[in-house]
This record gives C-alpha cells, sequence and structure tokens, in this order.
C-alpha cells in the first residue's frame, strides 16, 4: 500500500512560514536541493492545498530561462510530470498535470491508495496536512530542518490533542547545517 508523506523545509523552532508569510530562510544549496529533488521523485502523486500549488506553479514555467542550472532545471521536469490533486475551495482550473480535488481529502487518500503504480503519496501545505493527521493518515513526516529561529507562523507540526508515537527512519545531515529528519508513525 502507498504511504502518505509529509515533507517540507522547516525551522528549528517549528515554522514552515514565519509570522510575516515568508520563508526566505529556506534557499537550499545545491546538496539540500538535490535531496530534496529525488524525495519529490520519489512520490507518485502530490496532494497540496492551494497556497502551496500557487508557489509551486513558479515550476511550471521556469525552464523558458535559459540561464538557469542543470539542478534547477531537472527539479523543475521532475515536478511537471508528478500528477498532483489540489484542494481548494476557491480556485476553479489548475494547471499542467494538476487536477481539483473532486472528493475530500480522505477520499483522495483512498483513491490514490488504490491506483496502480509506484511511489508514495506526498502531501504538501500545513493546513492540508493538519487535517490528514487530525485524520490518522500521515504515515511519514519527513522535515528538512533549517537552523534558523523564526518567532511564530504556521506550524510544520498540526496542533491537535492526540499523542503521535514516532520511530526514526532516517537522519542527515548537510554542510549548510540544514539536517533531515525522517520518520514513520508507529502503529
Amino acid at each position: 500500500m502507498r504511504s502518505v508523506t509529509y515533507s517540507m523545509g522547516v525551522s528549528l523552532d517549528g515554522y514552515v512560514v514565519g509570522p510575516d508569510g515568508g520563508f526566505d530562510w529556506t534557499p537550499p544549496d545545491e546538496e539540500v536541493f538535490r535531496f530534496a529533488t529525488d524525495e519529490v521523485r520519489e512520490a507518485g502523486v502530490h496532494l497540496l492545498g492551494r497556497r502551496l500549488y500557487e508557489t509551486m506553479r513558479y515550476w511550471e514555467t521556469v525552464d523558458q530561462n535559459p540561464s538557469l542550472d542543470f539542478s534547477t532545471l531537472g527539479f523543475a521536469a521532475v515536478w511537471r510530470a508528478l500528477p498532483k490533486v489540489v484542494f481548494s475551495t476557491t480556485l476553479s482550473a489548475v494547471q499542467g498535470n494538476a487536477r481539483l480535488a473532486s472528493g475530500g481529502l480522505a477520499e483522495e487518500i483512498e483513491r490514490s491508495r488504490a491506483e496502480p503504480g509506484d511511489g508514495n503519496i506526498a502531501i504538501g501545505g500545513a493546513t492540508l496536512a493538519a487535517e490528514a493527521a487530525a485524520l490518522g493518515l500521515i504515515d511519514e513526516y519527513r522535515a528538512r530542518v533549517y537552523p534558523v529561529l523564526v518567532g511564530g507562523g504556521i506550524p510544520f507540526f498540526p496542533r491537535h490533542e492526540r499523542r503521535v508515537d514516532l520511530e526514526l527512519v532516517e537522519t542527515r545531515a548537510f554542510s549548510s547545517g540544514v539536517v533531515h529528519l525522517r520518520y514513520r508513525v508507529a502503529r
């Protein structure tokens, strides 16, 4: 069965964006960028909320810039090819290899798990991930922890009233000070 993974960059104090809505503290170095590209390459489908979808639309046309390096072009190609399901109550259409969700989150995850194919079900966007976590649908948490304290914003981990035990699967430290942590939900 395909697993549901939640992966994002996060500040050391636990936020995916700061209090001003920015995430300029997450510019990856080449090593972290290649790692993130490989992580996206492992996905069979990506479920994302409207805000993350709008942020990631950049990658749909970025390859039209002839001055880009190989790794940037590589990520763009991987991202464009990846099927995406966008959850939004305000968008009427999406672009590229994306479709608007036709059902609720649990229904879309069930549908994705039933479809043939390889790759995990990646979920992105803190709000959408919080909904999935509240429903007990996340199998793995993957955090790229950046060495910065932003003091507030949107938290990586959802705030809910239940305990979730995790098992450490993998760690990796990058020369930039970023640390990747991968945990599986203990069942």
